[in-house]
């Protein structure tokens, strides 16, 4: 259901939640490397979000990304949104403009519910609901 895009952009921003800060930035090379995500494509992800405040940054000597407080409260459907556009989570999966569920697709039925609930969870759940975990050990980046 997520774009490759998507899931590179998530798991840079929570890499950039674990460990960075305004005294502690990480360039988009080093996040790179840690992530395995290739360095071009992070880069221009890495734009994206800051230029639309999900992340921060500071260019020159001594730059890099980092989340501030504002960004760690940023929900998971923020990020998505912005990657893959508004529509992406909530289309048809066979592409059918005029599929609801008053007019189902025949696979409608089949992920509706669970779309929904899937995206409901993407809005209410923040990056730093998910650091929580990580830094719990409830969960891992695998990095």
């Amino acid at each position: 259901m997520l774009s490759n895009s998507s899931k590179y952009a998530l798991t840079a921003v929570l890499y950039l939640a674990v460990n960075s800060s305004f005294e502690h930035k990480i360039l988009a090379k080093d996040i790179s490397k840690e992530t395995q995500i290739p360095q071009a494509y992070l880069s221009k992800l890495m734009q994206e979000l800051t230029r639309h405040n999900l992340i921060s940054s500071v260019r020159g000597p001594n730059g890099g990304f980092y989340l501030n407080e504002e960004n760690r409260e940023v929900s998971l459907l923020e990020i998505v949104n912005i990657i893959d556009g508004d529509n992406r989570l909530t289309s048809c999966m066979l592409g059918l403009h005029s599929c609801n569920s008053d007019h189902p697709c025949p696979v409608h039925h089949l992920v509706g519910d669970t779309k929904t609930k899937f995206v409901e969870n993407l809005k209410k759940t923040t990056v730093q609901d998910l650091v929580a975990d990580i830094k719990m050990g409830k969960s891992f980046l695998g990095i």
